[in-house]
């Protein structure tokens, strides 16, 4: 298990691993495998040469066969590569499209929602509410560069007066917004929306600080991740009227989801969220596929994993064979005035058909 449990992503991982960790506990006691999970977990610390570090320790001492989590697009990718050369089976937690695009492989299997899935739900709202003059601003990573891409892409087809009128770029882990904010500013009567490919403390900050100087009241912010509960929690009342993709909400009447809410619940003493739904069905859906398979070995197991339907949160779901890419719903929302917290206030949803791109689209070559 491969989790920031440091820096910024860290209340993320925490989630995520909460999530896994359920999901294990109930193969164990379950009477429908004939085997149990063992497992370790490692600090990535969202980078990807420490990522590696911990990944070889865990192969190459530990003997760790399947290989799950990294909320950063670019740890993802390289753990992408180790799985391939290792031969061990990884479920990523990061969304780049690159993961299960032209940086996939046949030992990649991803539950998280991807940028493309979330970026089709956020395009259409965007321009059928908002408009079609976009600023965007990005974490300057992988994450970041697959928001742009992937939004815009989505845009140039929905309108042919589409125009990215300005972009701000931040490092990874920037604790000061300010000069980014006042670009947007600048841009404010030209543009329709701010468009922000950023989560985790850095969404969380921004967030905060442009509430500060008062940029909702002046344009509409679009996120990919602000529904998220740290996020939400992060940026309190500097979330409200900010709009957001949504990959997941507890209140879902869909599949085995409120089974897993109350049990979630039950141990946790909190609803779950975004990552540790996908912690939770990442470990059944490969577990499926290990009970399928009738072997532990990670070539055998990734043999059948694609294209075997299962239930999940989400109701009967796969891994594509084309790219190993979960076929998962998506939502957009509204961040509201909550008790504790903003709640999500839902706009629109795309079935997961509506949502992936088609294999040929994705630049996977498995």
């Amino acid at each position: 298990m491969l989790e920031p449990f440091t820096g910024p992503f860290a209340d993320l991982g925490e989630e995520r691993t909460q999530g896994t960790e359920l999901a294990i506990e109930e193969v164990n006691e379950s009477d429908e495998f004939d085997f149990e999970i063992e497992y370790e977990t490692y600090d990535t610390q969202s980078d990807p040469e420490d990522a590696l570090s911990e990944a070889s320790e865990a192969v190459q001492s530990q003997g760790a066969q399947f290989l799950t989590g990294c909320i950063s697009s670019d740890v993802a990718l390289s753990m992408n590569d180790f799985a391939l050369d290792n031969e061990v089976l990884y479920t990523p937690g990061a969304a780049d499209v690159a993961i299960t695009g032209e940086r996939c492989n046949e030992y990649v299997f991803r539950f998280e929602t991807s940028t493309a899935q979330i970026a089709e739900a956020m395009a259409q709202w965007t321009y059928e509410e908002q408009g079609d003059q976009i600023f965007y601003h990005l974490a300057d990573y992988a994450y970041g560069e697959s928001v742009r891409n992937e939004f815009e892409s989505r845009m140039e087809e929905l309108s042919d007066d589409y125009e990215a009128v300005g972009e701000t770029r931040a490092e990874f882990g920037a604790g000061d917004f300010e000069a980014y904010i006042t670009q947007i500013e600048g841009a404010a009567d030209e543009a329709d929306a701010v468009v922000i490919g950023s989560t985790g403390e850095d969404l969380t900050t921004f967030l905060s600080q442009a509430a500060d100087r008062g940029l909702p009241d002046e344009i509409p912010i679009v996120t990919t991740t602000a529904s998220f509960t740290p996020v939400r929690a992060g940026a309190g009342d500097a979330a409200t009227g900010v709009f957001s993709g949504v990959r997941y909400y507890p209140d879902l009447e869909m599949g085995d989801n409120q089974e897993f809410v109350e049990a979630y619940e039950a141990e946790y003493d909190e609803p779950p969220d975004n990552f540790s739904r996908v912690g939770y069905d990442s470990i059944r859906m490969m577990v499926r596929g290990i009970q399928e398979a009738g072997s532990d070995d990670p070539t055998e197991v990734a043999d059948v994993l694609g294209g075997l339907e299962q239930e999940t949160i989400f109701g009967p779901n796969e891994f594509r064979e084309c790219d190993g890419q979960a076929v998962n719903p998506v939502w957009m929302g509204e961040l509201v005035e909550g008790d504790d917290l903003p709640d999500v206030e839902i706009l629109m949803e795309l079935d997961g058909e509506e949502a992936i791109p088609a294999c040929e689209e994705t630049g996977c070559e498995r």
